[in-house]
């Protein structure tokens, strides 16, 4: 969800694939909670190597044209640290036998098994970090994430997480606090990832809040910006290379023309326009498409799976997604729609939409389910989802891991330890232990 007003140490070839990028032109969150964490440890840099899965293989071991410019993008994320690795493993873009998580037709397979992402999101990691509280909201230990709120989530069969990222804390710029800027805030997601990944569960890393210029990314915006965006994606997908757990889903919820879907906006989704409808920065500015930023993660060498959401706040994943697919350098293309789904959202809450417009997509590329949740602290709506979904082979995560309200958040949990909320986080929980 996101509101429209409001690492380790990376390595060589993050800064120069970031330095690549840099310039080229073209859901409700809340700050609710507590907990500031620490500064993330020096040698987090190695831990998508050392995570079980890493190197390409996620999770038992088996193996598995970029825009031009110079920017301060390269400088802010030099200024995140350096550490001289070559990376390695079979995430790199030739795709080779791909043996770690990636797209067979409408399929997500991993190591020749077909892959359901079911699990939750877990935000705070886009907020905290620019309001100058923290890194997470969750509780932390030694300067990362409790392990008992990972522990909570595997009671709950979660085999794959959603985090959220805010790019100006990865980039450490636009007045982001040094301490959860940059290289602290990349090792501290890192350090999470490496949690995650050693707990046996898969990571999509989300491009949740931005900015263009020099406005701090404060909440979500119409499109991801061309001004630091690219560079963003490059940098994150040349830290996480090596390992095909981790997803990347490149924008949230896009919403170039404030809801009014036309062939216009299809065509800026992926190419990129001038915008004027941003939040916190007046006049217009570029957004970058979805080519550019699928772009910039092959660029950095990366062979990841890439989420990319439909327009109408990732509603619409419908044939016009097919229409305007970007183009991938791998072959096949390891591209998968992301799709919202809420209750409370009327552009597709009705089984006749999921049935004429997903349906059509899932039979080309594999649907998942980024953002799920209702506002009314019950379950019958996702329970309808899933009887829908479930058949069909569709992933979902369910909106939030977060100690918030089960009508406001919606929250799955009244704390970050598994309690779920009453009765929304109660049948999620229950239908996550039946998968």
């Amino acid at each position: 969800m996101g509101t429209r007003h409001r690492p380790f140490a990376l390595r060589f070839d993050v800064l120069a694939a970031a330095a690549v990028v840099a310039g080229a032109g073209c859901g409700s969150d809340h700050a609710a909670g507590q907990a500031p964490s620490g500064d993330a440890s020096s040698d987090a840099g190695v831990i998508a190597e050392d995570a079980p899965g890493g190197g390409g293989a996620p999770l038992d071991g088996s193996t598995g044209g970029t825009e031009s410019g110079a920017g301060p993008e390269a400088d802010a994320a030099r200024d995140a640290g350096a550490n001289p690795d070559t990376g390695g493993g079979s995430g790199g873009v030739d795709g080779g036998a791909l043996g770690g998580l990636h797209v067979e037709g409408a399929k997500l397979v991993d190591n020749g098994k077909t892959v359901r992402l079911l699990g939750v999101n877990i935000s705070g990691t886009e907020t905290y970090c620019e309001q100058g509280i923290g890194i997470f909201q969750a509780p932390t230990m030694g300067g990362g994430v409790d392990p008992a709120v990972v522990s909570a989530m595997k009671s709950w069969n979660v085999n794959a997480v959603r985090v959220p990222l805010n790019e100006d804390c990865w980039l450490g710029i636009n007045g982001v606090k040094a301490q959860y800027g940059g290289q602290n805030y990349a090792g501290a997601i890192s350090g999470f990832v490496q949690q995650l990944r050693g707990a046996g569960m898969y990571v999509i890393l989300d491009l949740h809040w931005n900015a263009p210029g020099s406005s701090l990314a404060t909440g979500q915006q119409p499109m991801a910006d061309a001004d630091h965006s690219p560079a963003f994606w490059a940098a994150v997908a040349a830290a996480f290379k090596g390992d095909l757990g981790v997803v990347f889903d490149l924008y949230n919820e896009p919403n170039v023309d404030g809801g009014n879907v036309t062939a216009a906006s299809w065509q800026c989704w992926r190419d990129g326009c001038s915008v004027s409808n941003w939040s916190g920065f007046m006049g217009s500015a570029k957004t970058a498409g979805m080519q550019q930023l699928v772009s910039a993660v092959r660029g950095a060498g990366a062979g990841n799976v890439i989420m990319l959401g439909g327009l109408g706040d990732a509603e619409f994943v419908d044939p016009n997604w097919l229409t305007y697919e970007p183009t991938d350098t791998l072959t096949p293309a390891n591209l998968a729609a992301s799709h919202h789904n809420y209750s409370f959202n009327g552009g597709c809450n009705k089984q006749g939409c999921w049935t004429t417009n997903l349906a059509a997509v899932l039979a080309k590329v594999p649907i998942i389910t980024g953002e799920l949740g209702e506002n009314d602290c019950a379950h019958g709506y996702v329970d309808s989802y899933f009887a829908w979904a479930d058949p069909l082979g569709i992933s979902y995560l369910g909106w939030t891991w977060n100690n918030w309200d089960c009508g406001s958040g919606p929250s799955l949990v009244k704390d970050f330890y598994g309690t779920p909320t009453s009765t929304y986080g109660e049948g999620f929980k229950a239908h996550l232990l039946t998968q």
